[in-house]
């Protein structure tokens, strides 16, 4: 089988949520002795240079990366008043990077063409014209979702009367496309009964992100620091900002109340300027976090206090991998076929939320189990060879792949 990836972000170095996605799924097709081919727009915001790229990752997956510049900038956003597009899709076509694809449409021949995510459907017309390969969008998230859950939070009135706009828009491009294409891929078996209540006619398939657990269970010579709280994501995605704003305004306070000694560690990409400011002996502010092994170890309790969003949390998944004491909202662990009290913790409300970190902190039996369930759940259900395995066995017999 010959596959092609077409990617809104470089993959490699898999540092945040969606390039591990695409790291892993395309890791996962090589074991699967599929014939890779990779093709990705190295964005200017999350640039990586393919000199660092691993040689064998390079020639296994065919890999090739177009530099352009993705940027929201004002000019641009009023310009797009004056169009039909939603802002958050034209933003990342480029004809440069169209005459590329041509280019390897016209000089391979493809079973599968995966879209990673909405954002790189806008060349669906062009892989129609130039390949007879059957086209599955990887959905990351629904994507129109997010923002709608984001509106109501929203309390700027020029922002909400913009956002409204590209939000419906987005929705009627997310409306349209789904049912251009061959197949829908989703990451969560939410999303996918979403997208069927849309009006989806297509084959579904749920390929929940995999991780290579073996990797993440080889343990190192960190110490784990004792009370420690961790909320560690990208920090330039909306919904991540909004959540520990929400953590730091309703539970954090209480927390140290109950628990004086417990410290919050937050970390994370593209970090605000405003939490960079934050001070005190209980909060630790960590922008680059260097080794990811190694912060995953040295802290002790995971928080996704999430409020908004879609698809599944990354991050989450290596906790489990990590087998960390995971604390997680609904919203958060939305997806993922855990168990409140035998994995993870879920609670939504911020007295819920409050009195599950502190009891965490407190018990360490519960702790214990905790970790030991999350570590169980990984082996079992995130095996990123055999998840993937899966979805080329779906390929084959629903798309005669």
């Amino acid at each position: 089988m010959r596959i092609l990836q077409i990617c809104n972000k470089a993959p490699y170095p898999p540092n945040d949520g969606s390039s591990i996605a695409i790291y892993n799924m395309g890791m996962g097709f090589i074991s699967n002795s599929v014939e890779l081919h990779v093709m990705t727009i190295n964005t200017k915001k999350h640039f990586k240079k393919d000199s660092e790229v691993p040689q064998e990752y390079r020639t296994k997956a065919n890999y090739e990366s177009v530099y352009e510049n993705t940027d929201v900038n004002a000019f641009g956003a009023i310009r797009n008043l004056f169009s039909s597009q939603s802002y958050f899709v034209s933003r990342f076509y480029f004809k440069n990077f169209e005459n590329k694809l041509i280019e390897k449409l016209k000089s391979n021949t493809f079973d599968v063409i995966q879209l990673e995510g909405l954002f790189v459907a806008t060349y669906i017309p062009i892989i129609r014209k130039y390949s007879k390969a059957k086209i599955a969008l990887r959905a990351h998230n629904i994507e129109y979702l997010i923002w709608e859950r984001h509106l109501k939070n929203e309390t700027s009135f020029l922002k909400r009367l913009y956002l409204n706009l590209q939000t419906k828009r987005l929705k009627k491009f997310e409306l349209r496309t789904i049912n251009e294409l061959d197949t829908i891929v989703t990451i969560t078996d939410f999303d996918k009964n979403f997208f069927e209540k849309l009006g989806c006619k297509k084959p579904i398939y749920t390929c929940i992100t995999g991780v290579n657990v073996e990797a993440y269970r080889k343990k190192t010579d960190t110490i784990t620091k004792p009370k420690t709280i961790f909320h560690f994501a990208s920090m330039d995605w909306m919904p991540n900002v909004e959540a520990v704003d929400w953590f730091l305004n309703n539970c954090w306070k209480n927390i140290l109340k109950q628990a004086p000694d417990a410290k919050f560690i937050l970390a994370g990409r593209y970090m605000p300027q405003r939490f960079m400011k934050l001070k005190g002996p209980n909060i630790n502010v960590v922008e680059s976090v260097k080794d990811s092994k190694m912060f995953y170890n040295e802290n002790q309790i995971m928080i996704v206090p999430l409020l908004s969003g879609s698809g599944l949390r990354i991050k989450i998944i290596e906790g489990f991998a990590y087998g960390k004491a995971i604390v997680s909202t609904s919203v958060g662990a939305e997806g993922i076929n855990c168990t409140h009290g035998k994995n993870i913790c879920i609670a939504d409300s911020a007295a819920d939320f409050t009195k599950a970190v502190v009891e965490i902190l407190k018990d360490e039996t519960k702790r214990q189990t905790l970790e030991q369930g999350a570590l169980n759940f990984a082996e079992s259900e995130l095996d990123n060879k055999k998840v993937v395995t899966g979805l080329v066995n779906f390929y084959k017999s629903n798309l005669n792949a």
